[in-house]
């Protein structure tokens, strides 16, 4: 993987980690408890995103 492709992936991380942090929070601020279950679920979809990209990362270290 290039420089810049892993300048892109790791910039592709940190934004993952605000999108959790952010339905996290809005999580805190809902009452209805269908919309606090869709944002678990959104929050699970970009858990496993940046799940993806992390293995991204260890498998260009491990080549």
């Amino acid at each position: 993987m290039t420089q810049k492709e892993l300048l892109y992936v790791e910039d592709a991380i940190g934004h993952e980690k605000v999108i959790i942090s952010n339905l996290e929070d809005l999580i805190n601020c809902l009452s209805d408890d269908n919309i606090k279950n869709y944002v678990q679920k959104e929050i699970k979809t970009h858990k496993k995103m940046e799940n993806n990209l992390m293995s991204l990362l260890e498998d260009n270290v491990n080549e």
